[in-house]
This record gives C-alpha cells, sequence and structure tokens, in this order.
C-alpha cells in the first residue's frame, strides 16, 4: 500500500500497480519511487510526475507538487501538469523550422506557434516502464516515429527517475534516424507550502543567471540576452516571488508574470557535472527546493496561465500562482537563433542530460 499523509517516514522501495485505462483501451501504471525521506509516483501516460510528498521542518510529510484525481482528467489535461514534455520543450516561432536545407512544417498549439511539442506532443503519448526496485527507478521510454508532430527522424526517447535521499534525479538519453530537434524536460508544478493551499507568492525565489531571455507579444525569444542587473529578472539573491510579480516592465506584462528563459552561468555551484540552476524557500513549511542541471538554460514560469478552471486532487481549482515551474532546458526557438545552444541531434549522436530536484530545509 502507499503510504498515507499520515505516515511520518517512507520506506526505500520502488514498485508498480495498475493506475487506470486511457479512452484507447491502453492500461496505464503507476510507479512509486521511495527513499526514507521522499515519496514520488510516477504514471506512464506522459511520464507524468503525479506526486511528490517531503517532510517539512517538523519532519511532517506533505504533498508538494499540483495533481489531478485520476487518469480521466490527466488524459484531458493541456496544463502539461508533471509531464516529460517534448519532442522540444518549450516554444518554436511559426510552427516551423529548416535544417539542413529542408523546411518542416509543425502542427501549432498556441496561436501560431508549437509550444511542447505540439498538441500531441509527448505528454499525450503512452511510454513503457522498466522498474528498477533496488535502485527506487524508473526507466520510462517511448518511440516518436519519423513525422510525429511534424518532426523528421525516428526518435527513441527515454526519461529515468531515480529518488534517493532528498534527490529526485531525472535522466534523458533519446538518438535518432535522421537530423532532428531533441530538448526534453519536466513540467511539474511545485508549491512548497502544499498542493492546494494558494499562492506561492510568499516563497522566495533564487535562479542563477546574470542574463535572461527576452521575449515578443508571443512570448518568443527575440534573439537578445539581457543582463538582468536593474530589472525584475535580478534573481541572483533570495528573492520574494510577490515582489515582482505585477511590476511595470513590458516583460512581466508580456508573460503575465515570470515565462522566461534565464541563461546559466559557469561560475555557479556545481556538483557531479551539473550546477545550480535555482532554489526556492519556503518559510511556512521550511522546505526548500534546488534544482541542478547540466543544461544551458532554465525556464522559470509563475503559473501565470492557471485560471481556475482545473481543479486538483484535492478539490481545490488551481489558479495563478497557485505554483511554479522550475524547467531545465535547451533555449526555446533554438533553430532559428544561430547563436543560441543547438538543439540539433544527428544519427550516431546521443541526445543526454541530467537534472536533479533537491528538497531540503529553509
Amino acid at each position: 500500500m502507499i503510504p498515507t499523509m499520515a505516515d511520518h517516514t517512507f520506506a526505500p522501495d520502488a514498485r508498480s500497480e495498475p493506475y487506470g485505462v486511457l479512452t484507447s483501451g491502453d492500461a496505464v501504471d503507476r510507479i512509486v519511487l521511495e527513499s526514507s525521506t521522499l515519496l514520488v509516483e510516477v504514471i506512464t501516460w506522459g511520464a507524468r510526475v503525479t506526486s511528490i510528498r517531503s517532510h517539512d521542518r517538523d519532519g511532517r510529510p506533505g504533498e508538494v507538487v499540483l495533481g489531478l484525481g485520476d487518469l480521466a482528467a490527466y488524459e484531458q489535461d493541456r496544463n502539461y501538469l508533471g509531464a516529460c514534455v517534448g519532442r522540444f520543450a518549450n516554444r518554436i516561432a511559426a510552427g516551423s523550422f529548416t535544417l539542413d536545407g529542408t523546411r518542416h512544417e509543425l502542427p501549432t498549439n498556441e496561436g501560431p506557434t508549437t509550444l511542447h511539442g505540439g498538441p500531441e506532443g509527448f505528454d499525450r503519448r503512452l511510454w513503457r516502464a522498466e522498474l528498477n526496485p533496488t535502485a527506487s527507478s524508473v526507466r520510462l521510454h517511448r518511440v516518436s516515429e519519423d513525422g510525429e508532430m511534424g518532426f523528421p527522424g525516428r526518435l527513441e526517447a527515454s526519461v529515468t527517475y531515480a529518488v534517493e535521499g532528498n534527490d529526485l534525479a531525472v535522466s534523458y538519453e533519446a538518438r535518432t534516424s535522421a537530423p532532428t530537434l531533441v530538448n526534453l524536460t519536466n513540467h511539474t508544478y511545485f508549491n512548497l507550502t502544499g498542493s492546494g493551499s494558494g499562492t506561492v507568492e510568499h516563497q522566495s525565489i533564487m535562479v542563477d543567471g546574470v542574463r535572461y531571455l527576452p521575449i515578443d507579444k508571443l512570448r518568443i525569444p527575440t534573439g537578445e540576452l539581457r543582463a538582468v542587473a536593474d530589472t525584475p529578472f535580478d534573481l541572483r539573491t533570495s528573492t520574494l516571488i510577490g515582489s515582482r510579480l505585477r511590476g511595470a516592465d513590458e516583460q512581466l506584462r508580456r508573460a503575465c508574470g515570470f515565462d522566461h528563459t534565464w541563461v546559466l552561468d559557469d561560475s555557479v555551484p556545481e556538483s557531479a557535472g551539473t550546477r545550480r540552476a535555482a532554489r526556492v524557500d519556503d518559510p511556512r513549511s521550511g522546505r526548500s527546493l534546488e534544482v541542478w542541471t547540466d543544461r544551458p538554460g532554465v525556464q522559470f514560469y509563475s503559473g501565470n496561465f492557471l485560471d481556475g478552471t482545473v481543479r486538483g486532487r484535492d478539490g481545490v481549482s488551481y489558479r495563478q500562482t497557485d505554483a511554479l515551474c522550475i524547467e531545465p532546458h535547451t533555449f526555446p526557438d533554438a533553430p532559428h537563433h544561430d547563436h543560441f545552444p543547438s538543439a540539433v541531434l544527428r544519427p550516431g549522436d546521443v541526445y543526454r542530460a541530467h537534472d536533479i530536484y533537491r528538497f531540503g530545509r529553509v
């Protein structure tokens, strides 16, 4: 049995159980990963993180991510709750890109923009799970056929979730049969006070970047790498989220808050091939979250487009700023900006990326 919220400790373990059946008739499993201090649940629909329970300052476990009540709700979800998004996370302008002289047309799902891989991206696909109980980890994998959502090449992709101590490690790998774009990330919505507890505006955030990517009116990067100094985007020291959201800055207005990529710098703390991207502190629960990555950028999204139409597992409607996302990735719209880090994957090469979500105390 999965521990209840009343349980104060978890036991190192990994197990799988049936979760439900999609309208297609395909079965979906839930995988539970545990250490002594962290419990993570993942489902094979969209390779989604559906639950993370960590201890507060008093050692009591609590739910810290937004989630839905059942598989039917996840099948209808268009907010990417907990999902692995791809083939290209974030935005591609005008629903098209040119690679090696060939233009590829993609379906759009945010006006004229392709967002998170298109209307039927990786978040809306069934993944196959390989459980590793001794390591408290699971590898989920799928094949994205040539032409899926307009992307060239047959892509074999996997994401591995592993729980050890206070860390949730997320590792990505992909191989392709033809030149293509790959940019994968996880879209979990965090609220360290607790899922359904309301706004995160009282929490503080730090992002380890001295530059960020300004966006146009369609939320596409302009190509500029702008210094954060003397702007609301200077989050190099811990900053109250609510103190910045409603400023007069044009960039904040365009995104209805934060929905931007920060350029990660080589000067930030490094560990095991990753560098710290961001830290969130919650004074109410005493919880903290650090995100470490080997990617060139990180997106901080302040839940701007949660509009109350989604009702969570706790029966509460999720509204603007009820959670935040921290998404390590390659820069948005990379194929249209030659000076951005490349998102091209070629046959014979292997796409790899590694992120760590580290839970702690304030």
